[in-house]
């Protein structure tokens, strides 16, 4: 699928409109229902393509993908698939029973991991997933994202050494909108 059909295809299945809190906090008018895409095969086997292919470009040198769990582990599935490399799962916390790992899948110290997510707003599931492959010794310096709501996540993760590479970014897909920030205000004569 190409990238503007692919682009049209998330719109339409999983951008609803609403008052939405979102997973930073904020409030938004819009969301971008991530398992709305996912649970597609067609549009995740398209997005598994247009990842691999972002991961090829942009961290040649990766040797596995990681995905955050839950959103994003359909995306590393399908883009392991699509590129052939392992995937590893990061969990929000270790668990408590069997291995006790917060990082699920076989890798070595050292390797050079491309982070793979969903949705970006504020990065902090993307940071909490990039600061726990460091802490396991793993290299990772690029995370690959389907849409960057374009709300501080590129920030946040350049703050840490790292770069964010959206397949979108939700700037292309919403109408401009006029608020109080962007109007042209007449300035006020004041008389002497």
């Amino acid at each position: 699928m190409k990238r503007d059909e692919l682009a049209r295809a998330i719109r339409e299945h999983a951008y609803l409109e609403g008052d939405f809190v979102l997973r930073s906090g904020r409030r938004s008018s819009y969301y971008l229902d991530k398992y709305r895409f996912e649970t597609r095969p067609d549009l995740l086997a398209a997005l598994g393509e247009h990842i691999a292919v972002a991961v090829a470009e942009h961290e040649p040198d990766a040797v596995r993908l990681a995905g955050p769990e839950l959103g994003a582990v359909a995306l590393a599935t399908a883009a392991s698939l699509s590129s052939g490399l392992p995937f590893l799962i990061v969990r929000k916390e270790a668990k408590e029973y069997g291995t006790a790992n917060r990082l699920e899948g076989a890798y070595e110290r050292g390797e050079r991991v491309c982070l793979v997510e969903d949705v970006v707003t504020s990065g902090g599931a993307a940071v909490e997933a990039l600061e726990a492959l460091r802490e396991a010794g793993l290299e990772c310096r690029i995370a690959v994202c389907v849409v960057d709501r374009e709300e501080g996540g590129a920030d946040a993760l350049a703050r840490r050494g790292a770069r964010l590479v959206p397949l979108f970014k939700a700037g292309e897909w919403l109408p401009t909108q006029k608020t109080a920030a962007n109007r042209m205000v007449e300035p006020k004569r004041l008389g002497c």
